[in-house]
């Protein structure tokens, strides 16, 4: 009989170099790189934070101990029996079990963990308040946390844990082993002084895996399979070898507070009354909370909040940012600033800034600095594959380490932060703000995202955006970050009054850990008095600390004149073929308004009303006129987009002159983060908040020469009928997407400001509380019972929405007062969730999928642009941006048929990009059917899609 520490194995050979790993070895490895996350990657804050929990300074050892421990589940019978090799010599150290019984009754080493520490700790003299808050750590280290009663496993408990004492006498001893290794004195002594709340357990929580993940790769961390090589010096000597291989580092670090230059040093620019207005605000929070700016399109809120950012991370000790804009598209460009920022603050940081959506692959100055570094383009980390023992091994296809000393210096973050779900762990992080929303869904590895945000500035933006399903999702994460003591910046124009009451209330509702959604303190935040405006707040432990600021804009108000253009009522307005009246009206008044030149915008509200009034354009107007939408591919809109920020983007003394005269045709993607100036605006009618930020496209910059009839700003809204009398009459798509309710109330307050003007931005906040405080009577009597209606029917939507937004919320309805992470996952876990499905969950949308676009010839395949792609569509090198070029959002409508009848070509299964890319392969006309339907790419309109309704069986 021996010794059990010799005989308890943690990893197989198979897993672990070709020799296995000792058990303890393996806890002491983690723990090992637990103490180098925290020495060179925990946030200040997150280092206090953990200091205060364990009591007398012993943080770092604490957060090790708490790390290391996860595996403890290993040492039982339903473990050890897994490999036979390993098995054998734990036999002979007199640890014995019924094979049969092991056999045929499984149970996981993650819940065994958490049962079987339990009575360990309780033997300790741990208080139960201590160990209810430990135990789901290790028994959710995989990702997802079971309930008490889900870690028992319902027969064989006495022989799955080990029949007899010599079991319970090993684990005492590997638990003893461990913890006096880290220097305590024992495991009594490692118990902690305090409970953390709830969101910083969660956070623990993906420190841990964070930490079981880099100690579980092969190629850092070969196995040790004597007991008398394992040792706490040793696993600290792989560990940082490891981590020096890898890369890994974290943010600022102690970041000194910026002065008053700072602004003009970062930007380029002196801050504006605003920006100065919301650094200041910044400065004078006592204590982390969350920021709301409300300031005028163009009125430079990002930069102001990026400062105001810098702010709050020297004040509290935050060593990174998360920036969360509203769309992929609108990403892009903040990437490049928030490198730009980063780099006038330090400029090696700026390699540490990263890209973080779905089709960042799209991203040429990504993939640039991705190869810049001497790596492989993109994520090698492509999932989390299985180990011989069903349970999840990052390193299962490659592990992607590299020395980074080997090669060029590397111009982004560290490879393993580019792996699945680990995106938000960068120091610096440019993405979508589905990235927070994912955070708050109950899926599995959510903790890694929210470990992700600890000890970060969050700053989104255009949070106005959010509907009210999003919002479910949105509230829900700002209360876990208000919890964990998080600092948010959110950023608006058009924020309606209630939207900021519900958002302050999430965050204070979290900050202070009460139950209820809206605690009675969030009441006493009074409502902003001027516009640009900024509201923080912030818990001061026993009630609410606030500052609400107020100042005047950078530049004078625009008086926009309003003109209604009623458009005749037609319910096949949405049929990309049906002849309009409505466009002809738009193109007599083009033709009237720009006959002495100008530039216009004119947006319409779905993709058909925009390609048929593009159509109408193009007759009249040819070469002058361009389109752009979401159903242009990639490259298209890439280059219009380009095209049209270079004409009608702030003027440039060494740019192209403005054009004499130019006619933008573009959906709701020109609403947001489009930085354009028309000198006339024509919209289809929306509701108030999307319309003033339409209306901010127009005479947008100071010193653009305005052309005759166009000298004044002014706002021509149609894609509605007013009628004597009588509500108007809406076109189907419109109602279908806003609401007849909302339509309503925007347009009366438009039918009312005809032939008059809004003072813009001033009159900002008053035009949308009209619309969205329900209180407000707005509409003329004859709309009244419409109204009541319309809005009986919108609140019963609304209603619906966000509880359809429930079963997916990371906590459950009542759930949010619970003090451990216990249970998390019950009922509501989502396991393999792909980019796209949770996209779907957090957006509730109709689910869309993407396609390449690929020619077909007697040749074999070609990009969309015409290159040769070869028989089975191979792509090389130096194809690949004319590949990914070709793709294009599909209509909703034909999710169903693609996913099932859409696959990538026999060429790019291998292909790291594109592997699971579905192509959808254009004939000679450029057309291709998908079920019943049949679509076409044109040049000019982009993707067209003929819908069986109106071609039988989907003949063009």
């Amino acid at each position: 009989m021996g010794d059990p520490l010799a005989a308890l194995w943690g990893k197989s050979a198979g897993k672990a170099g070709g020799r296995a790993n000792l058990l303890l070895q393996h806890l002491l490895d983690t723990a090992a790189v637990a103490e180098l996350i925290w020495d060179h990657y925990l946030a200040p804050w997150t280092r206090r934070t953990l200091d205060d929990i364990a009591g007398q300074g012993e943080g770092r050892r604490f957060f090790a101990w708490l790390c290391g421990i996860h595996d403890f589940g290993k040492a039982c019978p339903a473990f050890q029996h897994l490999d036979a090799a390993g098995a054998a010599l734990v036999r002979r150290a007199g640890l014995v079990w019924n094979e049969r019984v092991v056999e045929r009754h499984r149970w996981r080493h993650d819940r065994a963990g958490g049962f079987l520490l339990r009575r360990q700790l309780t033997a300790a003299g741990w208080s139960e308040a201590n160990i209810d808050w430990v135990w789901p750590l290790v028994a959710g280290h995989h990702g997802l946390f079971p309930t008490l009663g889900e870690t028992r496993p319902r027969r064989a408990l006495e022989q799955l844990s080990g029949r007899g004492p010599e079991w319970e006498k090993a684990r005492r001893a590997l638990l003893e082993a461990f913890t006096t290794a880290l220097g305590f004195s024992g495991v009594t002594a490692a118990e902690p002084e305090q409970v953390p709340t709830r969101a910083v357990q969660l956070q623990l929580s993906g420190f841990v895996v964070m930490a079981d993940w880099i100690a579980s790769d092969q190629a850092h961390f070969v196995g040790v399979d004597s007991l008398a090589h394992v040792s706490m010096p040793g696993a600290r000597e792989r560990a940082e070898a490891a981590w020096k291989r890898l890369g890994l580092r974290g943010g600022w670090g102690e970041l000194a507070a910026p002065d008053a230059d700072a602004f003009q040093r970062r930007f380029g620019d002196d801050p504006r009354p605003s920006q100065t207005m919301v650094v200041d605000v910044a400065a004078r929070m006592e204590a982390p909370g969350l920021l709301v700016v409300e300031a005028p399109m163009g009125e430079g809120k990002t930069k102001a909040a990026l400062l105001a950012a810098e702010v709050l991370a020297a004040r509290w000790g935050m060593d990174g940012v998360f920036v969360g804009m509203p769309t992929q598209a609108t990403c892009d460009p903040m990437f490049a600033n928030v490198r730009s920022w980063v780099e006038a603050i330090d400029p090696p940081l700026a390699s540490q800034v990263a890209l973080l959506h779905g089709k960042r692959m799209f991203n040429r100055r990504w993939r640039d600095l991705l190869e810049d570094g001497g790596t492989s383009p993109d994520d090698r980390f492509t999932g989390v594959a299985e180990d011989e023992f069903g349970l999840e091994d990052p390193f299962g296809v490659t592990s992607g380490s590299a020395d980074p000393q080997a090669g060029p210096e590397r111009r982004a973050p560290a490879q393993w932060f580019l792996g699945s779900k680990r995106g938000l762990l960068s120091p610096f992080v440019v993405g979508t703000i589905d990235q927070l929303l994912f955070a708050a869904t109950r899926t599995k590895h959510v903790m890694l995202r929210m470990a992700g945000l600890a000890g970060k500035v969050v700053v989104l933006d255009e949070v106005h955006a959010a509907d009210v399903y999003m919002s479910q999702f949105l509230m829900e994460g700002l209360r876990w970050l208000g919890q964990a003591g998080v600092p948010v910046v959110l950023l608006s124009a058009t924020l309606p009054p209630a939207q900021r009451r519900e958002l302050l209330a999430a965050y204070l509702a979290g900050a202070g850990s009460r139950e209820d959604a809206r605690p009675p303190e969030a009441a006493t935040v009074p409502e902003p008095d001027g516009y640009p405006n900024v509201t923080a707040v912030w818990s001061t432990g026993t009630g609410v600390g606030h500052v609400v600021e107020s100042s005047r804009s950078w530049r004078s108000d625009l008086q926009v004149a309003v003109e209604v253009l009623a458009e005749p009522p037609d319910d096949a307005a949405d049929a990309p073929d049906a002849p309009s009246p409505g466009d002809e009206q738009v193109a007599a008044l083009l033709r009237e308004r720009l006959a002495d030149g100008g530039c216009a915008l004119v947006i319409r509200n779905t993709v058909a009303r925009a390609q048929r009034t593009f159509e109408a354009l193009h007759a009249e107007f040819g070469d002058e006129v361009r389109l752009l939408h979401g159903r242009l591919c990639a490259a298209d809109r890439a280059v219009r987009t380009e095209e049209c920020l270079r004409l009608l983007g702030p003027p440039d003394p060494e740019g192209p002159d403005r054009p004499h005269r130019l006619i933008v045709v573009a959906t709701q993607i020109a609403e947001q983060s489009f930085d354009v100036d028309a000198d006339l605006l024509v919209t289809d009618l929306a509701p108030m908040d999307l319309l003033l930020q339409r209306i901010g496209r127009t005479h947008r910059h100071a010193g653009v020469r305005r052309r005759g009839r166009v000298g004044e700003p002014r706002v021509v809204v149609t894609g509605f009928a007013p009628r004597d009398g009588a509500p108007p009459w809406f076109p189907r798509a419109a109602e279908g997407i806003y609401g007849r309710y909302l339509l309503l109330r925007t347009a009366a307050l438009v039918c009312s400001g005809a032939g008059g003007s809004w003072s813009i931005p001033g009159q900002v906040p008053a035009l949308v509380a009209d619309v969205y405080e329900a209180d407000r009577r707005v509409v003329p009597d004859a709309w009244v019972k419409a109204e009541r209606e319309a809005y009986d029917d919108w609140a019963a939507r609304q209603r619906a929405r966000a509880e359809s937004a429930e079963p997916f919320l990371l906590s459950r309805v009542g759930e949010h007062a619970r003090p451990t992470l216990e249970g998390l996952h019950r009922g509501g876990s989502r396991d393999g969730v792909s980019e796209e499905q949770h996209r779907a969950m957090v957006r509730d949308g109709d689910r869309s999928v993407e396609v390449v676009l690929v020619r077909r010839d007697d040749r074999g395949y070609r990009t969309l642009s015409g290159r040769a792609l070869g028989v089975h569509g191979d792509v090389s090198r130096d194809v690949i941006d004319d590949v990914l070029g070709g793709t294009v959002r599909l209509p909703a409508v034909l999710t169903e048929e693609a996913e099932q009848a859409l696959a990538p070509l026999e060429g790019w299964r291998d292909h790291p990009w594109l592997r699971h890319s579905r192509a959808l392969v254009l004939d000679a006309s450029g057309a291709a059917r998908i079920g019943d339907h049949v679509v076409r790419y044109d040049r000019l309109l982009g993707l067209v899609h003929t819908s069986p309704r109106r071609h039988g069986a989907g003949r063009p």
